[in-house]
């Protein structure tokens, strides 16, 4: 069985932050594949969705970001899954919008509730890197993932949250590059692989 989690904070103020994209995608992803009804559990939200072949655990920390290790561990210890098994969906500064990357370890480039996964579960989880671009300095960040994707970024956002729940059953079975091939075609099909049409949605932004 895999774990897979999406990141972001709780409550109707932070739902459409820039930091809570792997709250969307996961609700697309439990929404595509006909999930459960969402539950309280393990400081979280937790359902169960069949991916393909695969019989998977979605769950929505509800302990703010900063607290992320918490909710997973738990649920990690309940289903006793291998922190290999452990799928984390979560907002990528160092990637430009609309791109998406899959790693399996490494640092947590200073995320919050990567770092408090890590510290909890440990490292060698996979990790599924959403880009939202970067506001350019350093001191612009923290209120730069707080705010809501703009008007203009909306549809991106939309169409990979839908790519990423359409080919979420090779993410289910390991195939980690025919995954990030399949969504980065089916964004380049919407027109999301020129710089120009994303930076254009982007000077929507807020």
């Amino acid at each position: 069985m895999r774990l897979i989690v999406g990141l972001g904070n709780p409550g109707a103020r932070y739902a459409g932050n820039r930091h809570n994209i792997g709250f969307l995608a996961l609700d697309e992803m439990a929404r595509v594949h006909r999930a459960g009804p969402w539950r309280r559990k393990f400081q979280g939200e937790v359902t169960e969705a069949t991916l393909g072949t695969e019989r998977v655990v979605l769950l929505k920390p509800q302990t703010f970001m900063n607290e992320s290790g918490r909710s997973v561990s738990e649920a990690q210890r309940f289903y006793k899954i291998a922190i290999a098994n452990v799928i984390v969906l979560h907002d990528e500064l160092d990637l430009a919008p609309a791109k998406l990357r899959v790693k399996l370890g490494g640092g947590n480039a200073g995320h919050n509730g990567l770092r408090s996964i890590t510290a909890q579960c440990g490292n060698d989880y996979r990790r599924v890197r959403l880009g939202i671009g970067h506001p350019g300095d350093k001191a612009l960040v923290h209120a730069y993932v707080l705010n809501d994707f703009g008007k203009g970024e909306r549809a991106w956002v939309e169409d990979l949250c839908r790519a990423v729940a359409d080919h979420a059953p090779l993410l289910a079975q390991g195939e980690d590059a025919s995954f990030q091939n399949k969504v980065h075609l089916a964004m380049a099909g919407r027109g999301w692989d020129d710089v120009k049409q994303v930076n254009a949605a982007a000077t929507g932004r807020d």
